[in-house]
């Protein structure tokens, strides 16, 4: 495997792992260092990037509010069923569309959309795309239509 497959398996391990630790969060309302020590402890986090697992685990919380009102605007006629997966499935990927501009939104939507396969309901990845289509044509305008 080369570096740069390896580090796309660290990434998406990374990711897998902080769907986990915030669903965690949004349900029980644990403290963030309690999970960060869970998941770095038992939850096999140092196998991937431990570093983006830190980043998305503390900077989403502290965003939840901004993040959640960037993708809630294209969330048309579900609200009331967007589970806490699906939640955070959104906000990661909100959260990579603003803060890193270096992962194409074609690689965004589709880790959210292979989170919702292995995480969500039966359709919740085509509902995924739905609401990520119109959000990333609002965020990264220049990079959808360029």
């Amino acid at each position: 495997m080369n570096d740069k497959a390896r580090f796309i398996k660290k990434r998406k391990h990374a990711r897998d792992k902080a769907l986990q630790a915030l669903y965690q969060w949004q349900l029980s309302a644990e403290d963030l260092d309690w999970i960060r020590d869970h998941y770095q402890q038992d939850q096999g986090v140092a196998a991937g990037d431990e570093e983006y697992f830190l980043e998305l685990l503390y900077r989403i919380p502290a965003q939840v509010e901004e993040l959640d009102s960037r993708y809630r605007k294209h969330v048309t006629n579900f609200e009331d069923h967007l589970d806490p997966i699906e939640t955070n499935i959104l906000r990661i990927a909100t959260y990579e569309l603003e803060h890193h501009l270096e992962i194409p939104y074609k690689v965004v939507i589709n880790e959210a959309i292979n989170l919702a396969r292995t995480y969500g309901a039966d359709d919740s990845h085509k509902f995924i795309n739905g609401v990520l289509d119109p959000l990333c044509a609002e965020m990264r305008k220049h990079e959808v239509t360029g």
